[in-house]
């Protein structure tokens, strides 16, 4: 009985070791720090942001990770539309409906209501699309370029709502 519950231990220890590492960080195992800084809305915080790269200035052609560490408590429906309102905004009249639908969806899947302290990761992957992880867990696998182009566009395109955060997490 009690070599029993050694190996139980051990297959809880090991398969809890697992489910530590399988965090986006596999994705970018060399991955380093790029930029940082505090996204505010009307002298609000509402989360902080971190890039993360094997190579510094990010380039939209090697793989990255944009991490967002919230301040306060958020819906799931509130981060889809303010996606949905800033992809809309950086696309122009040229980004159909039909297409902001479907990200719509992709993104009910993926994200959560966020509360203080939690953390939406998502990781850019040129050429195949990207992959988002909720507190180190993956949420959500999207085979989709277009759209992982419009949503890490929300922070990093030269068009973003706060430049100077946008500066501070391309690493220039």
């Amino acid at each position: 009985m009690a070599d029993a519950r050694r190996w139980l231990t051990l297959c809880l220890l090991l398969v809890s070791s697992l489910s530590v590492q399988a965090d986006w960080r596999v994705e970018l195992p060399e991955a380093r720090m790029v930029g940082q800084g505090e996204f505010t809305w009307f002298g609000l915080r509402l989360y902080n942001a971190r890039t993360w790269s094997p190579e510094a200035p990010l380039d939209w052609t090697r793989p990255f990770a944009l991490e967002l560490t919230y301040h306060r408590d958020i819906s799931r429906d509130t981060l889809v539309e303010a996606s949905l309102d800033e992809m809309r905004r950086l696309g122009g009249p040229g980004l159909a409906e039909a297409t902001l639908a479907r990200w719509e969806l992709v993104m009910q899947e993926a994200f959560v209501d966020v509360r203080p302290g939690m953390r939406i990761t998502g990781v850019y992957l040129p050429g195949q699309g990207c992959r988002f992880y909720v507190d180190g867990q993956l949420s959500r696998r999207v085979d989709d370029t277009a759209f992982a182009r419009a949503f890490f566009a929300i922070w990093l395109d030269p068009r973003a709502r706060d430049p100077q955060l946008r500066q501070r997490l391309v690493g220039r």
